[in-house]
């Protein structure tokens, strides 16, 4: 049987790969050739734009729980990134480079995945499912809209920049990284009267415009620092600048920047937490005055772009299908989810409930105590006028009783025992 995915970004590109080896016939279009513009930069398949990070994989937090959850049902582009990975603490980053190309090859060479690389207007067949990502524009945007019969909805995200390695003055920090003794950042430190001058730049910095018809709305995770800046002196100082946590004397440090490796030789660091929407020229000077950074030869600046999201709740079933049409699914960030990993477990999850549903089974669902439940109940079941996208966290699991740290662990081992319990009995039915 035919399936037709239309989008190759994280969601589109699980999805494939999912649905290939339960032996469906796969048909998938994705619109980037080998010249691009704008946020991608490569015709490669599962590309990562933002960061190369995707979030923590530390216990009891929600992205660490999201990430063991997806290795349960064997999420295939989460064995890719821990195939591709990289140091940088308690995250799991990836090479993007080698991450998105191994991918690309995979899916160019499975024997039940024909790919079309162009530009998709109309559904191009039944089922379909559409993993077009936050991006999505055009005439495309036009057909979904009309299909959905909704507008949509957006926010803005920006990019943090990337630098040399052999461009950063290493004698004005230090490795490590916070919390554990683990040395995977390089760490810019600066003192008081130092980050009094950044911050009074930064903050008078200027910026690029946005269209005069849109509403500057930015997702909290993702906030431009100069943005998160205009909040206050102190609040980067209690964000990505924050001078705690390690075993160091802190009296002459009053800021901290971390520098994260973005590629698996080291030669490239991006600037943790800088995502921006200064100009390049602004970028240049006023990040040049952190002092590891004064020679600092940017390789890619920050960008700002435009993420479009659906109104999920209203217009998608529980199984992400239309409920117009119960043979169009939506997966990815165009759901309302938010984050590189949040993205994939809808891919996952779509092609879950498609093939089930196909085969005339009960598809799987995960429980709400399972983070993968919650997220798929919030972009679903949502009701109120501010839906905005979520990422996976703690906070939007059922409540448990206990002190702090105690309801996380209980969160995190009720979760994964349901999950595999889903498994197992899935498995046996």
């Amino acid at each position: 049987m035919k399936v037709y995915i239309v989008g190759a970004g994280l969601a589109g590109s699980e999805i494939s790969l999912q649905l290939a080896e339960r032996n469906y016939e796969v048909v998938l279009f994705e619109q980037r050739k080998e010249k691009n513009t704008g946020v991608f930069k490569t015709p490669f398949f599962a590309e990562l734009v933002c960061s190369n990070s995707l979030g923590s994989y530390s216990k009891f937090t929600g992205s660490g729980l999201l990430k063991r959850e997806l290795l349960i049902w064997r999420s295939f582009l989460l064995r890719f990134a821990f195939r591709h990975r990289i140091p940088c603490g308690k995250a799991l980053c990836v090479d993007p480079l080698k991450f998105a190309k191994d991918i690309t090859k995979t899916i160019e060479n499975h024997p039940r995945i024909k790919i079309f690389r162009e530009r998709v207007k109309e559904i191009p067949g039944e089922p379909c499912i559409i993993a077009t990502g936050p991006l999505t524009d055009g005439e495309w945007a036009q057909t979904i809209s009309s299909l959905t019969g909704k507008e949509f909805l957006y926010f803005y995200d920006a990019v943090s920049p990337i630098v040399s390695a052999d461009s950063i003055d290493y004698s004005r920090g230090f490795w490590g990284s916070r919390y554990e003794e683990k040395k995977d950042y390089f760490n810019c430190t600066m003192n008081k009267e130092e980050y009094s001058r950044f911050y009074e730049e930064l903050v008078k910095g200027e910026t690029v415009s946005l269209h005069e018809h849109e509403k500057a709305i930015f997702f909290e995770a993702c906030l431009p620092i100069e943005e998160m800046a205009r909040r206050g002196k102190q609040t980067p100082l209690f964000g990505p600048l924050k001078p705690i946590g390690f075993n160091k004397d802190g009296k002459s440090i009053e800021a901290i920047v971390q520098l994260r490796k973005y590629n698996k030789e080291g030669t490239l660091f991006q600037i943790v937490g800088f995502q921006t929407r200064l100009k390049w020229s602004e970028q240049k000077r006023i990040f040049r005055m952190i002092p590891c950074l004064r020679n600092a030869e940017f390789v890619r600046y920050g960008v700002v772009h435009r993420n479009t999201y659906i109104k999920s709740p209203e217009i998608l079933d529980k199984y992400l299908r239309l409920k117009k049409n119960n043979n169009i699914y939506f997966a990815g960030q165009i759901t309302g989810v938010e984050g590189y990993t949040e993205s994939i477990s809808t891919g996952l999850w779509v092609s879950i409930f498609l093939d089930a549903i196909i085969k005339g089974k009960e598809p799987p669902y995960p429980p709400e105590i399972t983070m993968t439940g919650s997220l798929l109940n919030y972009i679903t079941q949502y009701r109120g006028d501010d839906f905005v996208p979520m990422n996976a966290n703690m906070g939007i699991l059922p409540h448990v009783s206990g002190k702090r740290f105690e309801r996380k662990k209980k969160k995190f081992i009720k979760a994964l025992s349901a999950m595999i319990e889903l498994r197992k009995n899935y498995e046996r039915g």
